[in-house]
């Protein structure tokens, strides 16, 4: 991290909240599911680049696992690619951070400047009916403060609702992980991987606008302070569009 940027927040850095999923079992698939690492590090590093205190969280606390095929190190060699993940697992003080998570019950919306919430094939499960994140995601909203989701856990957006009731999504414009990739990725393993596709699910919401940028492309797109990205590459764009919200 260089000097000046870490200077640029030196008397009081900007805070994020960094919500991840807790692991659980698929119940399509019956794999053990968690969190996408990329959608965890890349984002984290943006922010930290930028002189911003990142607190890592998860819905219930405790010790986080990730996606086999997000894991650089996984034989599949999948995301072999992620060396930003591989130093972050490879590092102690980074590794530790994942361990132990407090969870979102003592999350303070008065504390941060913005959550983002990383993806992964757990949130299909634990995010789209846990309405105490739900709850937290609008609150962190409608206070003004930036709201930042990629990939799968972009889910809430389905079901989020703002305290008058109307689902935030409601008229904004928003993305995540495409109807094109959820059949990609069906055929690559040769099963149904999600309970639901987030893609086909939006599309029935009135005014709402769902966007994509094209076939495993990052994408990330902007709607006053709610930011959303498609996928496992759009992390750091998302990350970027935040900051950029946020003003520094």
């Amino acid at each position: 991290m260089s000097a000046s940027l870490n200077l640029l927040n030196a008397d009081k850095p900007k805070r994020i909240a960094l919500v991840v999923a807790n692991p659980a079992v698929s119940p399509t698939t019956q794999w053990g599911i968690g969190f996408w690492w990329a959608e965890v590090t890349h984002p984290y590093w943006e922010f930290v680049e930028k002189g911003y205190q990142v607190d890592i969280y998860s819905p219930d606390g405790g010790k986080l696992v990730a996606d086999g095929y997000s894991d650089p190190e996984d034989a599949s060699g999948y995301s072999a690619h992620d060396i930003l993940s591989l130093g972050f697992k490879k590092s102690p003080k980074h590794a530790a951070l994942l361990e132990n998570t407090p969870s979102i019950d003592k999350l303070n919306v008065a504390d941060y400047d913005g959550i983002f919430l990383a993806g992964g094939q757990s949130p299909m499960v634990t995010f789209i009916n846990n309405t105490k994140l739900h709850k937290l995601v609008a609150d962190f909203y409608e206070v003004k403060k930036a709201v930042g989701i990629v990939c799968h856990a972009t889910c809430v957006l389905l079901k989020a609702k703002t305290s008058d009731g109307k689902l935030l999504a409601e008229g904004k414009t928003w993305t995540g992980f495409a109807d094109a990739e959820e059949k990609f990725a069906d055929g690559f393993v040769g099963m149904k991987i999600q309970p639901f596709w987030i893609e086909e699910e939006a599309r029935k919401i009135p005014n709402t606008n769902y966007v994509n940028g094209g076939l495993f492309k990052a994408f990330a797109v902007r709607d006053g302070n709610l930011i959303t990205g498609q996928q496992q590459f759009s992390g750091a764009a998302a990350a970027k569009l935040m900051i950029e919200a946020l003003g520094v």
